[in-house]
């Protein structure tokens, strides 16, 4: 291995094992001592639950681990928003699970969890997988309610959305298993089933000392809205758990019980290990964003075998397009290639740059696979379209419309990885979050904005000393200097991964290793939703 190699590799590795010290801190809620509290009240934390309610051994993947970092510091912090998210199999069925997390806030509802809980529904909803909540939490974060109350987007879709899912035949199994309070009780009980943990768990529409001061009866929530009001004179909950086990047990048998469901019937074959190893891959992968490679090569470390099959492997250079294999499933690849090459005319095309021929090739690419029933798979690492006189006078818009017409209208499901640079329209034109992949993870090494830090920081640079003149201010080189790294530092902040995964502009941070677990999990899942609409790419400037 040659020093550059050995160079890109440590890097990669200190990446990956700084993701690894965040996730872990962040998988302790609010704290050990907050942990310690919920096992005195023969209470299991949210992943607890989680760990034993689904098979043992089996895979799984989490949503949204990273979401809200940094963002309620404020408030003391929101790890992972209050609540966990996987997607995993129970009695063999794959489902999502939805846990609220009490050791952060009591797992009160901050605006990032209500949109993490969006998240989870519309990942049940367009794959027709199961849903499991498991509830603990105090409602609404008030200090904030403004931000979470009254919107589209806010709690109350989540009910909506408890609805659409039944009206879908969506199975929906809900346990409450510590505090339900106020608009958050209808949540589990807008559930197919809803079951309640005995002495720890609770549920009304308003707490004892809520009711003392609104219509002065003296009551203990016990009785107001414990396990035994509910199983035995409400009729509000379904079955009685005596403990969290008892809960999940419960859970278990019901999974166990669900009927078939039709699949969309897309191609599996046995999987197959790729010959070129995750570590042979980020050794080639440089740690500048800016410098050349052939994404061909990281390819071969994702596909089965390392086989890849080119489409028009020798038109629209800067993209690369061709069917594989991952996992077994069979995928058509959207990949940004970073090599400089050169196109038909034997000019040359900067790598990470789309280019009409480019753009042309995907959106017909796009179209067989929609044709054929074969889910997408887009790796970026992308700097945006191609720019200037020449592109213009070329058609690149009309050809960069072609493809984002192409992605929005695609009908089988897609899938993002983020390994580079995501930049403007390019983040569009190759299925970023807008554009509704089924699932979107980046690599550590990833970077998220509308341009690049340096390109960015020099026209913000710009616009600051043109404020400074016309307040007639003088500005010395020592002060120019001063203010581009300002706005450097904090430019670069924003195109981390980490702001990105924070706000659910994508749904994880992964160690690459894991690339080929997301993508096959995340197919199977949209396995279980036939596709049901034509593709349709509507009106064009052809």
């Amino acid at each position: 291995m040659t020093s550059k190699a050995k160079t890109n590799l440590n890097v990669h590795q200190e990446h990956i094992k700084s993701l690894e010290n965040t996730l872990q801190k962040i998988s302790l809620g609010g704290g050990s001592d907050k942990l310690a509290k919920e096992k005195a009240k023969g209470k299991m934390t949210a992943r607890e639950r989680i760990a034993y309610l689904l098979d043992e051994k089996s895979e799984y993947i989490e949503i949204g681990a990273l979401t809200a970092m940094d963002m309620y510091e404020a408030e003391g912090g929101c790890p992972s928003a209050g609540v966990v998210v996987v997607i995993g199999f129970i009695k063999g069925r794959q489902c999502v699970v939805v846990a609220n997390d009490a050791t952060v806030k009591a797992g009160a509802w901050f605006p990032m969890t209500a949109k993490k809980n969006l998240r989870a529904q519309e990942i049940a909803m367009e794959n027709n997988l199961p849903i499991v909540y498991l509830v603990d939490s105090a409602g609404v974060y008030l200090p904030m309610q403004d931000s979470i109350f009254p919107d589209k987007e806010h709690f109350g879709r989540i009910f909506r959305n408890n609805a659409k899912m039944s009206s879908m035949g969506i199975p929906q199994i809900s346990a409450i298993m510590g505090s339900c309070v106020a608009g958050g009780a209808y949540l589990p009980i807008m559930s197919d089933e809803a079951i309640i943990v005995d002495k720890t768990a609770s549920i009304f529409l308003a707490g004892s000392y809520l009711v003392k001061a609104a219509i002065g009866e003296t009551i203990d929530n016990e009785t107001l809205g414990g396990a035994t009001t509910h199983s035995e004179i409400s009729g509000v909950t379904d079955y009685k758990a005596k403990d969290d086990k008892d809960a999940l047990d419960k859970i278990k048998n019901l999974i166990d019980k669900l009927g078939a469901r039709p699949q969309a019937g897309f191609s599996r074959l046995a999987p197959k290990t790729p010959r070129k190893s995750m570590l042979e891959v980020l050794s080639e992968f440089p740690t500048s964003r800016t410098e050349p490679y052939d994404m061909l090569e990281i390819i071969k470390g994702l596909v089965d075998h390392s086989e890849f099959e080119p489409y028009k492997e020798g038109y629209g250079k800067t993209i690369l397009t061709g069917y594989a294999r991952i996992e077994g499933w069979a995928v058509g690849i959207v990949a940004n290639q970073r090599t400089v090459v050169k196109n038909a005319k034997g000019e040359m095309q900067m790598g990470g740059v789309i280019y009409s021929d480019a753009a042309d090739k995907a959106t017909r690419f796009i179209a067989n696979c929609n044709q054929k029933k074969i889910p997408l798979v887009f790796l970026q690492d992308v700097s945006g379209f191609m720019v200037g006189s020449k592109s213009e006078h070329g058609g690149i818009i009309k050809d960069g419309a072609k493809m984002v017409n192409a992605v929005s209208n695609s009908v089988v499901p897609k899938f993002t990885v983020i390994i580079g640079n995501s930049y403007g329209a390019g983040n569009y034109a190759m299925c970023g979050k807008a554009y509704d992949p089924r699932l979107i993870v980046a690599w550590p090494s990833a970077n998220l904005a509308v341009m690049s830090g340096n390109a960015a920081s020099q026209v913000l640079l710009q616009i600051e000393k043109a404020k400074l003149k016309k307040n007639k201010e003088q500005i010395s080189a020592e002060k120019e200097a001063e203010l581009l790294k300002d706005i450097q530092d904090r430019y670069n902040k924003q195109i981390s991964p980490y702001y990105a995964a924070a706000r659910l502009w994508t749904d994880a941070i992964i160690d690459p290793s894991d690339t080929r677990k997301w993508i096959s999990l995340g197919i199977e899942a949209a396995n279980h939703a036939p596709i049901k609409e034509a593709f349709n790419m509507g009106v064009l400037q052809v």
